[in-house]
Order: C-alpha cells, then sequence, then structure tokens
C-alpha cells in the first residue's frame, strides 16, 4: 500500500495545522477501481462518506448527474438532497427515512425537487407523516421500499438494525399501502451491512459473508416478485456498499450499487480482499510538546468515528511511521498523545488516517485537493459552505 503523504505534506508545507488534504491521483484510482469492480452497472454514490462538494463533482461531474460509470448520489438527509438538487443534481435518492415535515413541504411544492429525489420509506407511519407534511392529497411523490437484508440464524440477528419489512408480504402489503395513499413505488433497496461493513479480517467473517449473499439473493427476488406484483415494474434495485460491490453486481435483479467510503478508503476497508486499498484522505495536526523524551502530544485529533466504540474506531497515525497511541489517553479532544516518538520535535506534523470516510469533513472546514504535480486547490466541505445535515 503506497502513502502519498510525502507529496501531500510537500505540498500544504507553508500552511499551519490542523488540516485535511486529500490526494486526488488516490481518489481517482480508487473511482477507477470502483467502476471496474461494479462491471457495467451504474455506481450511485454515497454522499455521506464524502461531505464535499468538490469531491462530489469530481466523481460525478459538475452538474453532479454523473459519468465514468457514477450515476446518482445516495443522499442521508432530505434537507442535504433539496440542496444538491439546487446544484444541478436530478437524481438523488435518500438512503434513510425522513420526517423532516418542513422539508417535506419545500419537496411537495416544487416539480424539479418532486421529480430528482426518491424518498426511503420501510413503515406506513412514515406514509402518514410524509402524506400529512405534504399538504395535499394530489402530490404524488417517488419512494423505494427498504426491505431488511440483515442474516437471521435463528436467534442471531447478523446486520444492522434498519428496516422491519424483511419478507415478501411485508414488503407488498407496505407496497399496497403506499400507492393507495398516492406514492409512486419506483425501487426496493437492500444494503447488506453485514457485508459491506465487514473486512474479511477471519475466515468466520468470510464464511458468514458468504452465507448472507446466498440468502439474501433468494430472498430479494421473492421481496421484488411480491413488489411488482402490486405496482409493476420498478426503476430502482439498489444493492450493496463500498465493501460488497462484487456480491451485489453478482445478482441480475440489482440495476444499481452504492459506494462513497472506497473513494477516500478509511482505516476500515484496509483488509477487504475484494480490493487494493488506496487510502486518499488524511489529517495533520502538530506536535505542542513533549512530556519526555520518547512522547510527543499533538493538537486534538480525537475525532473518534462512529459505531461500537474501540480501538476500530480511532484515528490512526501513519506518518511519521511507528508512532502508536496511548492505551490510557487515547485521541483527546484538545490533545493526543504519541509514542514511540523520539524524532518528533515541537512543531512538527503527524498525520493521521480517520476510521470512516466522511466523518472527518465534520471537523474540518476545507479540503486540500493536492494534484500529482503537487499543485493545492483548497475547497469547502459541507460545513465550510455552511451546512450541518446532521
Amino acid at each position: 500500500m503506497t502513502s502519498p503523504i510525502a507529496g501531500l505534506h510537500a505540498a500544504t508545507a507553508e500552511l499551519d495545522p490542523p488540516l485535511a488534504a486529500l490526494d486526488l491521483a488516490s481518489l481517482r484510482a480508487n473511482a477507477a477501481d470502483l467502476t471496474r469492480r461494479a462491471g457495467g452497472l451504474p455506481i450511485r454514490v454515497a454522499s455521506k462518506s464524502v461531505r464535499c462538494r468538490a469531491v462530489l463533482e469530481e466523481v460525478l461531474g459538475s452538474g453532479l448527474t454523473g459519468r465514468g460509470g457514477f450515476a446518482g448520489i445516495m443522499s442521508y438527509s432530505l434537507r442535504e438532497a433539496i440542496w444538491l438538487v439546487g446544484l444541478g443534481a436530478r437524481d438523488v435518492l435518500l438512503g434513510y427515512p425522513s420526517v423532516d415535515r418542513s422539508a417535506l413541504a419545500e419537496l411537495a411544492a416544487d416539480d424539479t425537487l418532486l421529480n430528482s429525489i426518491t424518498l426511503m420509506v420501510d413503515d406506513v407511519e412514515q406514509l402518514a407523516l410524509i402524506r400529512a407534511a405534504l399538504g395535499s392529497d394530489r402530490v404524488r411523490p417517488r419512494i423505494c421500499l427498504d426491505i431488511d437484508a440483515s442474516l437471521r440464524i435463528g436467534p442471531l440477528h447478523l446486520g444492522v438494525r434498519r428496516s422491519p419489512v424483511r419478507t415478501p408480504e411485508q414488503a407488498a402489503a407496505l407496497a399496497r399501502r403506499a400507492a393507495d395513499r398516492g406514492f409512486e413505488v419506483v425501487g426496493v433497496m437492500t444494503y447488506e451491512a453485514q457485508i459491506a461493513g465487514l473486512p474479511d479480517s477471519n475466515i468466520a467473517i468470510r464464511l458468514v459473508k458468504k452465507a448472507s449473499a446466498a440468502e439474501i439473493a433468494t430472498r430479494r427476488g421473492r421481496v421484488l416478485d411480491a413488489v411488482r406484483s402490486v405496482v409493476g415494474p420498478l426503476r430502482i434495485v439498489n444493492s450493496g456498499g463500498s465493501g460488497s460491490i462484487e456480491v451485489s453486481i453478482t445478482d441480475p435483479e440489482v440495476t444499481e450499487v452504492t459506494a462513497g467510503s472506497g473513494l477516500y478508503v478509511p482505516t476500515l476497508f484496509d483488509d477487504y480482499r475484494a480490493f487494493t486499498p488506496r487510502p486518499a484522505l488524511f489529517f495533520a495536526t502538530p506536535v505542542l510538546r513533549k512530556p519526555t523524551p520518547s512522547i510527543a502530544t499533538v493538537f486534538a485529533g480525537g475525532y473518534i468515528a462512529s459505531g461500537p466504540t474501540g480501538p476500530s474506531r480511532v484515528p490512526k497515525p501513519v506518518w511519521p511511521t511507528g508512532l502508536r497511541l496511548i492505551g490510557t489517553e487515547g485521541a483527546g479532544e484538545v490533545q493526543t498523545p504519541l509514542s514511540a516518538a523520539a524524532g518528533l520535535r515541537i512543531g512538527d506534523r503527524v498525520w493521521f488516517r480517520h476510521a470512516k470516510a466522511g466523518e472527518l469533513c465534520e471537523r474540518f472546514d476545507r479540503i486540500h485537493l493536492v494534484a500529482d504535480d503537487g499543485t493545492r486547490t483548497a475547497v469547502p466541505t459541507y460545513r465550510g459552505e455552511g451546512h450541518c445535515f446532521g
């Protein structure tokens, strides 16, 4: 795994850290690899794993409409989706339900938004809330049904807790209620988090992934048949994530895959066997003090990723090599001590990788994009553009 940090370090040498920097060559190589892995299926970009408009434009084109194998956006917030449509996006699928009543009212009042955004639902109560917020029975929003893709083995639930809709009967019933309430059911999504979100770190995980892939492929087919029997043909059958593209594309029913984290490649993606990780996004922070000759304390750094707390969710110091977090302190709110730091002096930089992808952008208002020739461009993150979508 070749690191681009030397180039990022040189290109940002006169800037005061903390700062975030992105290697454009690595980003583009990752985008090309995702396209190769998708085998011709369009890739919908998961915006939560990017959270930077300039990077979305790099992947999708300046109009955010798609190019080079990428098509459409999976948004994590209706407010975000409305903003992206205002910037030119015309195919935005919400990855999660929304109960933002004022945003839903805004959606109902704008034909461009209605024609560009597909809502996600998995419960009849969501249908009632959405219909009330729309303010008119004549508005016919597009919706996609979120189907639980977890693996059940007896009492064991292997996967995330997302949708309550699991069986073909449940999916058909929800589709029927949606159609009766004036919604246009256009798609079905199955996100296999237990495949896409787990690294291939041991044989037990690999066996669970294999069993889960077989189970969801069979069940998804029955769900799709049931939904189509109620609403007719579907435009969207969405599946997968950066870590499970190869599994998703084997099902001929799937019309598109989703990926986002595979563009930045955070540390949680280091142990996948399906692709070679090329880390693209890093952050640097300065050494503030030396409490002992072998310990250096850097500013901030406590950018803990979401998910179950533990070592996998903390940022990893990667340059200079050999540095380690101290177990009794970890990564701190305003300072982070590092051991094996005899070679560091006050004012030096330490470069880190984050555990997850887009979450790092909530800590910085800009990213420095660094090209092969060392030229640097500062672009705002969502935060830098004054947006916090949750």
